[in-house]
């Protein structure tokens, strides 16, 4: 599968994985003083969810011996279609650090992806979030389609491989019929292995999946941190529940309008932009496998993943290395800089040694092999099938977007769509380009997020976008903000990488003064670039 989308966890993958189609007449709930749906209360004039909202959650130690033993685990259930809640039911996934304060209730965390496993993401990297239990129970959870959450998969490649889409097997742009007829395929066979929760997967109905955590937690008011994709859930989340928002903070703001082309280009151009920067650090090292030209180096770059594609190497894990899993590496550890000396590590294993473990190792997401798939009910973590992170990623990416151009079209403009994007980024452009195609073929996505969510009257939210992050550039958190209206507050971080509350103090600060006290910043206001929080937060002057 090429190199995953903006919607990459926020907390790295390598450590671990880390928008369907409810149509433009999405039932929008909304609640009462009671916490019930106002369907249930009018006299079933809509879909009785009752039974979903008064459940509890009964945490129980979690018995994953990957799962840190000072963690909880439990389980919600919600329809699997909202419209018919008596048609089939989802287990989601949730897990949990107690606090150790005084407890205001829950706060919810959304690592992004999407695909990415919130309960294995905070069973690893809890560490950074310890600050926030002196307020509350940190929650997260596996979303429908998810990790253990009625896990959607491809299945097999005919290569025999299990890589979310069998793109490596694609045949070339360059012969776009014989490539919409391996998408057609592609989808067939998503559906036949995902089963009934692919047409109920996305957004929308992850925002509502929300809503009824919320109220099982015992919650009057959702307070939330979500990061990269899960800043799209938080958004659609204030439109359908506006008055139940409570303290939300949005880290690496997405976009709420731009179609999967536009974001693949943006995506495009800022990984090269992170891969240049990685590079002019590069060559200041004589351990730089590219040399200390850096003219030659970017090129270098460039002819490798060529290379690669053209004549495959064989991988150390069995099968063959491409250019395309090279670019996958690339994408990966390019989304913060304290992964640099890691890649660079990797990739001369690569280049001197024709040695693929340690690139392999720095694009791997951890997921088990193919496993049994349980209707509805949860799954154990040790089947959780291989491809899921990227299958959910191309899952609700589709779900989300409503643009389906037909063959007829996508052949006139795939040629003029390769020259743009690799126009935009010689090594990721053509990547990028195949992934926006993955939803041909596919159920046409949902308007609802680019029609519906505007203006939001929640309380104040707190929107944290990075100057440098090469996955949600920083004008879609303006973009963003402006759309939401006045309950959005924008918080400026100087720094780079992919999200800034794990890499900042200045941002980690900020975000916990929010969520655990409820001050928020100026809007505006900024972070500094070094990110070591020395400096306060100062107004923006643009």
């Amino acid at each position: 599968m090429p190199a995953l989308p903006r919607t990459r966890p926020a907390v790295r993958r390598s450590r671990s994985a880390v928008r369907r189609c409810a149509g433009a007449g999405a039932v929008v709930l909304t609640l009462l003083g009671a916490g019930l749906p106002a369907a249930a209360a009018a006299g079933g004039r809509q879909p009785d969810l009752t039974r979903f909202y008064r459940q509890k959650v009964r945490w129980v130690a979690c018995r994953e011996a990957e799962l840190p033993k000072d963690m909880q685990c439990a389980k919600v259930t919600v329809p699997l279609d909202y419209a018919r809640p008596d048609k089939g039911t989802v287990d989601l996934a949730l897990s949990r650090y107690r606090a150790t304060g005084t407890s205001r209730g829950s706060v919810l965390l959304n690592f992004g992806g999407p695909g990415g496993s919130g309960v294995s993401q905070l069973g690893l990297d809890g560490k950074d979030f310890m600050s926030l239990t002196n307020g509350y129970d940190v929650v997260a959870f596996d979303p429908r389609g998810v990790g253990r959450s009625s896990p959607v998969s491809c299945g097999e490649s005919p290569g025999g491989s299990s890589d979310g889409g069998g793109t490596d097997e694609f045949p070339d742009i360059g012969h776009p019929q014989a490539l919409m007829k391996a998408l057609k395929l592609l989808t067939v066979r998503c559906s036949r292995h995902s089963g009934a929760v692919l047409s109920h997967i996305g957004t929308v109905n992850a925002s509502r999946d929300l809503d009824v955590i919320r109220q099982a937690l015992g919650d009057r008011k959702l307070n939330y941190l979500g990061f990269s994709y899960g800043t799209r859930l938080g958004a659609v989340y204030a439109a359908q529940f506006p008055h139940n928002v409570g303290r939300m903070a949005l880290d690496g703001v997405d976009t709420l309008t731009e179609s999967l082309a536009e974001q693949g280009k943006a995506g495009a151009r800022g990984q090269q932009t992170a891969l240049d920067d990685f590079l002019d650090w590069c060559v200041t090292d004589v351990a730089c496998p590219f040399g200390q030209d850096r003219r030659k180096a970017g090129d270098a770059v460039v002819e490798r993943v060529r290379s690669l594609d053209q004549h495959p190497m064989p991988s150390d894990f069995g099968g063959a290395y491409t250019g395309r899993d090279l670019v996958d590496a690339l994408g990966q550890g390019l989304y913060g800089k304290e992964q640099w000396p890691r890649l660079e590590r990797a990739l001369a294993s690569l280049i001197e040694d024709g040695d693929t473990r340690g690139v392999q190792n720095v694009a791997s997401g951890g997921y088990a092999l193919p496993g049994r798939q349980r209707d509805g009910g949860l799954v154990d973590s040790t089947d959780i099938p291989a491809d899921n992170l990227t299958a959910a990623l191309m899952a609700i990416d589709c779900a989300d977007d409503p643009d389906r151009p037909g063959a007829e079209q996508l052949t006139r403009d795939i040629a003029r769509l390769d020259k743009e994007y690799q126009r935009v980024s010689p090594v990721f452009g053509r990547q990028r380009l195949t992934q926006v195609l993955l939803c041909y073929g596919r159920p046409r996505g949902t308007d609802f997020i680019r029609d519906e969510v505007k203006d939001v009257s929640s309380a104040r939210m707190l929107l944290v976008g990075t100057r440098g992050d090469p996955a949600t550039p920083y004008p879609w958190t303006i973009e963003t903000a402006k759309r939401l209206g006045p309950s959005a507050v924008v918080l400026d971080n100087r720094g780079d990488g992919h999200t800034g509350y794990t890499s900042s103090k200045c941002v980690h600060g900020k975000v916990d003064d929010f969520l655990l006290y409820g001050t928020l910043p100026p809007d505006g206001s900024s972070c500094p670039a070094d990110g070591d929080g020395r400096s306060a937060v100062t107004d923006s002057p643009d």
